[in-house]
C-alpha cells in the first residue's frame, strides 16, 4: 500500500504549504497572496475552485439520473463513489470560496438579504440546497457502520428517491445560471466565449465533465489501490459521453458560425489559438477516442481521453472566468504562486478526505485495506531513518503531520514580505502639468490603487508646518508615518499598542512601574498614555489619546479623504463634485500613450491609477 500512503504525504505536503498561505490570506487580505486586480477581480479562485469545482461535481446528478431515473442498474456500483465525490466538491467550492471574497464573514448576508434578479443569487441558494441535499444522499453509507443509527438510516433511505429528484433539479439549476453570471459581459468577454445561450452550453459541459470525472475517479482510485480497475463501465460512460460531447460542440461552434464569428477562429490570435486548444482537448480528441470501440475499451486510451475531458472542461470554466476578459481590458494576470497552492490545498483537503471514506466505509462492493490498520507480526522499520515509529496508526500519524509541519513552515518562509509588509504609499514615476509627483495610494498591497499628488496637497492645507492635518500621529522616533503603518489592517480595527512586545525582555524590556504607579491596579485607564515616553508620537501637540485602537485603512482613507474633499466643495465653486469617488477612483485614459513606448505595459501595470495624458507627462 505504498502508493496510497506516498499519495497521501504529497497531498499533506501541499495542504501544509497551503496552510500557510490561507493564515496569511486571512490575516492581511487579499492584495498579499493574489495577483487580482480591479481589472481582473476574478482569477483561479474562481475559475478553477468555483466555476469548475461546480463542474466537476457534476457526476453526482448525472449518475443519480442514469441510475434511479433511467433505470440503469449496471452503474450502480458508480453512484456512492459519485455522490461522496459531488459532496466532496461542493464542500471544496464552499471552501475556496472563502479565500476569494473580500469579506469572507458576509457570505451567510444572501440567507438573509435577498436578491432574485440576481444570477449569483439563485446560484449560492441552489449550491447550499444542493450540498445538503448530498448530504442527506450520502448519510447512510456511514450510518450503517453503526448498528444504534439504524433508524436513522432507515428514515432517509424512505426518501432516497425524492432526494435524487431534488438534486436532479438543483443541480440543474445551477449548473446552467452558472453561465448565466456572465450574459451581462458581452464587451467584456471575448466573442468566441461569449454567447446568449451560455447557460444551455455550462449545462451540457457539466453533464460530459460529470461523466468524465466519474470514469477518471475510477480510474485512478482502482489504480491507487491496485484493484481490478471497472473498464467495462468506463467504456460505457464513454459511449454515452460521445453524445454529450457532439451535442456541446454542434452547440458551440453553430453559435459561433450563427453569430458570425467563425472568422475568428483562425485569425491567429492568442484567443484564436486558445479556443482551438480548449475544443481540440475538451471535445473532438475524446469524441475519436470513446467512439473508436477498438480506444473506448483500451485502459490506456480511458486514461487519456477521460483526463482529457475533464482538463479540457476546466479549462473552459477557466478562460470563461477571466482568463478572455483580458483582451478587453489590456490587463494581464498570472495568478500568484499563493493562489495555486490555496487551489492546490484545497484539492488536496478533499482527496484526503475521499481516501479516509473509502478506507472507513461501504463505497466500494468490497473495503480495500486501510495501511493505517493493518496489524503485523514484526515491526516495520521507515527506510530513511532505519526508525520503528510505531504501530501502522501512530507511524503514519508521525509521518503525516511531520509533513504538514515543514510544509508549512516552507510555506512561511516563502510568502513575500513585501506583499505582507507593504509601505502602501509608493512612487509612481510620473508627474503632472503642474509639476506635481504622483504617488501612489496602495492600501490593497496589490500594486494598483489611487494617485495622489503630495506636494499640491500640502500647498493647499497650508504649508509643511500644518502636516499634522494628514500625519495626526507618529510611530516613536519618528517624523512621518504613513496611515498604514497605524491603520494596518484593510477592513478592521487594529490594536496599535503591542503590550507584550513593551514588556517581552526581547522586545521593549520596560518594567511595569515605569508605566503603571505602584499600588494601583495596572489596567489601561491607570496607565500612562503613548505620549507621556515618545514625545513626538502626536503630531500636533499633546491630545488626549482615548484609546489605541485604529480604524481601518479602508475607513481612515475615506473619514480623512472625504470629509475634506465635501469641505473644499463647497468652497471651490469649480469642483463641485470633489467628494464623489471618481475624483479619486480613476482609470487611465484611453488616449494615454506611454512616451517610452511600452503602452501595453505600462497601461497594464497601472491601470486603475490617475496618470495625466500623455501631452501633460514631463
Amino acid at each position: 500500500m505504498e502508493r496510497v500512503q506516498n499519495t497521501k504525504l504529497v497531498l499533506w505536503l501541499i495542504l501544509g504549504v497551503a496552510a500557510a498561505v490561507g493564515v496569511a490570506r486571512f490575516a492581511w487580505g487579499l492584495g498579499a497572496t493574489t495577483n487580482l486586480t480591479d481589472a481582473t477581480p476574478w482569477g483561479i479562485w474562481i475559475g478553477f475552485d468555483v466555476m469548475a469545482g461546480v463542474a466537476l461535481a457534476a457526476g453526482g446528478f448525472v449518475m443519480t439520473a442514469i441510475v434511479y431515473i433511467m433505470r440503469r442498474e449496471e452503474y450502480h456500483d458508480l453512484v456512492k463513489p459519485a455522490v461522496l465525490t459531488a459532496f466532496l466538491g461542493y464542500l471544496a467550492v464552499i471552501f475556496g470560496l472563502l479565500f476569494d471574497l473580500g469579506l469572507p464573514w458576509n457570505i451567510w448576508h444572501m440567507m438573509i438579504f435577498w436578491n432574485p434578479h440576481s444570477p449569483l443569487f439563485e446560484v449560492g441558494w441552489c449550491v447550499m440546497l444542493y450540498t445538503t441535499v448530498l448530504l442527506l444522499e450520502f448519510s447512510p453509507v456511514p450510518l450503517q457502520e453503526a448498528s444504534r443509527y439504524a433508524k436513522i438510516r432507515s428514515f432517509l433511505m424512505k426518501f432516497r428517491f425524492p432526494l435524487v429528484l431534488l438534486g436532479i433539479m438543483l443541480s440543474t439549476l445551477h449548473q446552467s445560471s452558472l453561465g448565466s453570471l456572465f450574459l451581462i459581459m458581452p464587451f467584456k468577454l471575448h466573442p468566441l466565449w461569449y454567447s446568449s445561450i451560455l447557460p444551455i452550453q455550462f449545462f451540457i459541459s457539466a453533464a460530459a465533465l460529470g461523466l468524465m470525472m466519474v470514469a477518471f475517479e475510477s480510474l485512478a482510485s482502482h489504480w491507487l489501490y491496485k484493484r481490478k480497475a471497472e473498464n467495462n463501465l468506463v467504456a460505457k460512460l464513454g459511449s454515452i459521453a460521445v453524445w454529450v460531447l457532439l451535442a456541446y460542440l454542434i452547440v458551440r461552434i453553430g453559435d459561433i458560425f450563427l453569430a458570425g464569428e467563425i472568422a475568428m477562429i483562425f485569425d491567429g490570435s492568442f484567443e484564436s489559438g486558445l479556443f482551438i486548444a480548449e475544443i481540440l482537448i475538451s471535445a473532438i480528441v475524446p469524441i475519436a477516442i470513446f467512439a473508436t470501440p477498438s480506444l473506448r475499451n483500451n485502459p490506456r486510451f480511458q486514461w487519456v481521453g477521460s483526463a482529457m475531458v475533464v482538463f479540457g472542461m476546466v479549462f473552459n470554466r477557466i478562460n470563461v472566468g477571466g482568463v478572455t476578459m483580458q483582451w478587453a481590458t489590456g490587463d494581464a494576470y498570472i495568478p500568484a504562486w499563493t493562489e495555486i497552492f490555496i487551489s492546490a490545498g484545497v484539492v488536496s483537503a478533499a482527496a484526503l478526505a475521499f481516501l479516509f471514506a473509502v478506507e472507513h466505509f461501504s463505497i466500494w462492493d468490497k473495503r480495500p485495506v486501510n495501511p493505517e490498520s493493518e496489524r503485523h507480526a514484526l515491526p516495520r522499520f521507515d527506510r530513511a531513518s532505519q526508525v520503528w515509529l510505531g504501530n501502522p496508526l501512530t507511524a503514519a500519524s508521525t509521518k503525516y503531520s511531520l509533513a504538514f509541519v515543514i510544509a508549512f513552515a516552507i510555506g512561511v518562509a516563502l510568502i513575500p514580505g513585501k506583499k505582507l509588509r507593504s509601505e502602501g504609499i509608493e512612487q509612481v514615476p510620473a508627474r503632472s502639468a503642474s509639476g506635481y509627483e504622483m504617488m501612489l495610494v496602495d492600501g490593497n498591497r496589490d500594486g494598483f490603487g489611487v494617485n495622489f499628488p503630495h506636494a499640491k496637497h500640502i500647498e493647499m492645507t497650508g504649508g509643511k508646518e500644518n502636516c499634522q492635518t494628514c500625519h495626526h500621529m507618529n510611530l516613536p522616533y519618528a517624523q512621518q508615518s504613513g496611515c498604514w503603518e497605524c491603520h494596518s489592517s484593510m477592513y478592521d480595527a487594529t490594536d496599535i499598542f503591542d503590550h507584550d512586545w513593551h514588556g517581552s525582555a526581547g522586545g521593549g524590556n520596560v518594567p511595569c512601574a515605569q508605566c503603571h504607579a505602584t499600588g494601583e491596579e495596572k489596567l489601561a485607564a491607570t496607565a500612562k498614555t503613548c505620549d507621556q515616553c515618545h514625545s513626538n508620537i502626536v503630531a500636533d501637540g499633546p491630545q488626549v489619546i482615548e484609546n489605541y485602537m485604529a480604524m481601518s485603512y479602508t475607513d481612515a482613507m475615506h473619514v480623512k479623504c472625504v470629509n475634506c474633499h465635501r469641505q473644499k466643495a463647497t468652497e471651490l465653486v469649480e469642483l463641485p463634485d470633489l467628494a464623489q469617488c471618481n475624483s479619486c477612483h480613476e482609470t487611465l485614459p484611453a488616449e494615454y500613450t506611454d512616451p517610452n513606448g511600452a503602452d501595453r505595459a505600462y497601461r497594464r501595470h497601472y491601470n486603475r491609477v490617475v496618470l495625466p495624458p500623455a501631452a501633460d507627462v514631463q
